[in-house]
């Protein structure tokens, strides 16, 4: 699983995280949104995605993709949470940065075991059953030798 006690870690999460999961798991948590001021408001925007082949070759532009993203600062208190999120969704990007800010209170060890750990389980059984089915469908080739050579 990843690591969920780095920043990068908790918000890479949030970045890949269903909007549909992420929205559940917070309303499971009975909490409601604290208050906060926006310091950069939900903004969607294209970004270009670079490759590199074999992840070691020169890099090329892929292509580009629609990210949308958004800073807030909770009230009161400094404490800043940002939220890069793929796609479109406001709402989305709005709760990651939320969910980042109160991460670096006192509330993060709370929502990382009531929150980040079950996503994270979650989107690793996923991707578990992804790779299960693909080895399913795997076709190993085998050659004969004819004794003609």
């Amino acid at each position: 699983m990843m690591e969920l006690d780095t920043r990068q870690g908790w918000m890479g999460l949030l970045a890949r995280a269903p909007a549909d999961r992420l929205e559940s798991l917070w309303i499971n948590l009975g909490m409601d949104l604290p208050d906060f001021a926006w310091l950069r408001a939900p903004e969607t925007g294209g970004v270009m995605v670079r490759g590199r082949m074999g992840g070691t070759g020169a890099p090329f532009n892929l292509g580009e993709m629609t990210v949308t993203r958004c800073a807030i600062r909770l009230e009161p208190g400094n404490v800043i949470g940002h939220a890069y999120v793929q796609g479109r969704d406001k709402s989305k990007a709005r709760l990651a940065a939320v969910i980042d800010a109160l991460m670096q209170t006192s509330s993060g060890p709370d929502l990382r075991a009531r929150l980040l750990v079950p996503l994270a389980q979650e989107m690793a059984a996923r991707a578990q059953g992804r790779a299960e089915r693909a080895e399913a469908t795997k076709v190993t080739f085998f050659t004969m030798v004819r004794g003609e050579d």
